[in-house]
């Protein structure tokens, strides 16, 4: 598992003081996704984790959130915390996986645990997600549909200059 924290950004509230929202890519398994979490989010989960892991330090919970150097400062800090976390556990506890919004770390089974193909078939499957598959009979941006009444001049036109353009007007 990767993560990087590559954005923040400051949301304005009518019901309290701006606050900073940070971006976290997370990166496992071939897959990304993103999630969204407030500083306060974090330092409620160092509080949590350090129950049960030894942590790394967190950046300061007092800063002045709108100076964009301190705002840069603790964004890389977070991502240093986090990072610091996977590196140091072997095991991620259930609480940091639930903040990223992950479900399932892999991990690869031991030699002597493997069982028969139909009990680890069917343990994987009900782990795996699949995507929806789209299949086009032909291509949709290129041959117009036969009920079309009007041609397609973007596309007539790039065709006609990528194939033809000794034909193009002078």
């Amino acid at each position: 598992m990767e993560l990087y924290i590559p954005s923040f950004r400051y949301e304005e509230s009518e019901l309290e003081r701006g606050y900073t929202v940070f971006k976290i890519e997370v990166l496992m398994s071939g897959r990304k996704h993103f999630v969204e979490k407030r500083y306060s989010e974090f330092h409620a989960l160092h509080k949590k984790l350090k129950r049960f892991i030894r942590t790394p330090e967190i950046p300061s919970k007092h800063v002045r959130n709108w100076v964009p150097k301190v705002l840069e400062q603790r964004r890389q800090g977070l991502e240093i915390y986090l990072q610091t976390i996977i590196l140091e556990n072997e095991d991620l506890p259930k609480i940091f996986l639930d903040f990223l919004n992950v479900r399932h770390v892999p991990s690869l089974p031991k030699a002597e645990s493997y069982g028969s193909f139909d009990e680890t078939e069917s343990e994987e499957s009900s782990k795996l997600s699949h995507q929806p598959v789209l299949l086009f009979l032909r291509d949709p941006y290129v041959l117009p549909t036969a009920n079309d009444d009007f041609p397609n001049v973007v596309i007539e036109g790039v065709l006609h200059g990528i194939f033809y353009p000794h034909l193009l007007p002078r």
